[in-house]
This record gives structure tokens, C-alpha cells and sequence, in this order.
């Protein structure tokens, strides 16, 4: 079978500090290769990078997720910067965005670093990972002010109507779907599945957190990212085969360019 292209997790997270190099060095037999691990942070952007030189099987990301951008400098984004054009292992600029779910950072922080980091990214020729909960007309008219097309890449752990997906596609995004799609209460998620094009959708777990169905509410990992193409296949009334070679072909496409 083919391996499964894995485009969004976080194995630097502490919920992994007991068992994550036998997990990455256990994916390619496991089917899960490549995998691309996402920062979120400086701290979890270098460690991404880290991951990446020392497994064969994994890229990295690097960014700033807009719930941490309070007190990130433009020294920052110099690393950042650094990390990207040094690195050929590094293959996308992200996680950035926003995050208005809570109140801080504020929503200004978050849009200033949102475009500072898409402004990096086109600097540095790389895609962009963006990350968006409950911000889409901003984080839409932020991108369309950036002239986002242009850069390209993918809203992740997409989550907003199938409306809103047309937008993001018409700019050439991918949207990527991970173990929500499986959830019993996700009927919106399911109808942006059904009019996605299998050419825009990516495969990703955002573990540790949004474990599919049958192991909801368990610590996620990329082996069970089985259980969100086995969903979209049935969606889309395909084969699990096919979605796996057409998202691998995918995230091949968007992030491997340079790899």
C-alpha cells in the first residue's frame, strides 16, 4: 500500500517525551512516511528542525501559532528566517494565523505576526501552513491583502463551510482534514469533504490532539491518520488507496518542491 503522506504534526509536544523517537523511527514500517512536524513556537520550530535531520522520514515547519506570538521579536523572525533558507529539510513556514477563541494575545498582535510570517514566507519561497479558528474573514482578508496565491499553501485542520473552502481553493490553497472528519457531530466538515477536489486535500492528524474516531479522547499519532482516509473514501465513494496516493501527491507537490 502506499504510505501516507503526514502534513501537520507536533511529536516535540511533552505528551510524546516518553516514547517519541521509537515512534518516529517506527513510522515508514508503520506506512506513515513522510511526515512533516509543525512549529508552534520558537522553541517547538527548532526542535521541528532537529527531528528533521536526525529522521529520514520527516520534514519540518517552522512559525510562530498565533496563540504564542506575546513577545516574539523581530530576532525571531531573523531565526526563522535563518532556519529556512539554511535548512532544505525546512519546507514550510507554520504554523501561523489566528486564534480568536480566547482573548489573548490580542487580535492586533496576531494579525501583525500573521502577515509579518506570510511576508517571510514569500521572502523565502516556501508554502504556509495557516492556522484559523473562529478568524475567517480576517484571516481571509489578511491573505488576500498579502496576495496569499502567491505563496500558497494550506489551511490546516480546516473547520469553517464549505463556502469559505471555495474562497481558500480559489487561491490555490489545499485544506487539510484530520480525525475530525470521523466525529459523529461533524456534518459541516463532511459536506467541505464532499465538494473538495480530491486534487486540495491534504492528510494530517495535528496529533497529540484530535484523535479519529475509534480512538477519540486517546493521545492521536500519525498511525491512525488510517482512520481519516478510510472516512474521506467514503465520502467521496473511492477507494482508501486513492485518497492516500492523490493527498500524497498532493502534500508532494506543495512542500517537496525543494526537498
Amino acid at each position: 500500500m502506499t504510505p501516507i503522506f503526514e502534513t501537520h504534526c507536533h511529536y516535540d509536544d511533552e505528551a510524546f517525551d516518553d516514547d517519541r523517537e521509537q515512534l518516529l523511527s517506527g513510522m515508514a514500517a508503520a506506512g506513515i512516511s513522510p511526515l512533516i512536524n509543525v512549529g508552534a513556537s520558537m522553541e517547538s520550530s527548532r526542535m521541528s528542525v532537529d527531528f528533521a535531520n536526525r529522521f529520514d522520514s520527516v520534514y519540518a515547519a517552522v512559525g510562530v501559532h498565533p496563540s504564542e506570538v506575546e513577545g516574539i521579536t523581530e530576532s525571531d523572525l531573523d531565526e526563522l528566517r535563518n532556519m529556512a533558507l539554511s535548512d532544505k529539510r525546512v519546507v514550510a513556514i507554520g504554523e501561523i494565523g489566528l486564534d480568536y477563541h480566547w482573548p489573548e494575545p490580542g487580535r492586533d498582535l496576531q494579525k501583525h505576526w500573521f502577515t509579518r510570517q506570510m511576508e517571510l514566507a514569500r521572502e523565502v519561497h516556501l508554502p504556509i501552513i495557516i492556522h484559523s479558528r473562529d478568524g475567517e474573514k480576517d484571516t481571509e482578508d489578511l491573505m488576500r491583502a498579502a496576495h496569499a496565491e502567491e505563496i500558497g499553501g494550506e489551511l490546516h485542520c480546516y473547520s469553517y463551510s464549505p463556502e469559505s473552502a471555495r474562497a481558500f481553493l480559489d487561491m490555490g490553497f489545499y485544506i487539510g482534514i484530520g480525525g475530525a472528519v470521523t466525529f459523529k457531530n461533524s456534518k459541516k466538515l463532511r459536506r467541505v469533504v464532499e465538494m473538495l477536489p480530491m486534487d486540495r486535500i491534504l492528510l494530517e492528524t495535528d496529533c497529540p490532539y484530535m484523535a479519529p474516531e475509534p480512538v477519540r479522547g486517546t493521545r492521536n499519532n500519525s498511525t491512525n491518520l488510517h482512520f481519516v482516509a478510510a472516512k474521506i473514501a467514503e465520502i467521496k465513494g473511492v477507494s482508501a488507496e486513492e485518497v492516500i496516493a492523490a493527498t500524497r501527491e498532493n502534500a508532494t507537490r506543495l512542500f517537496l518542491k525543494r526537498a
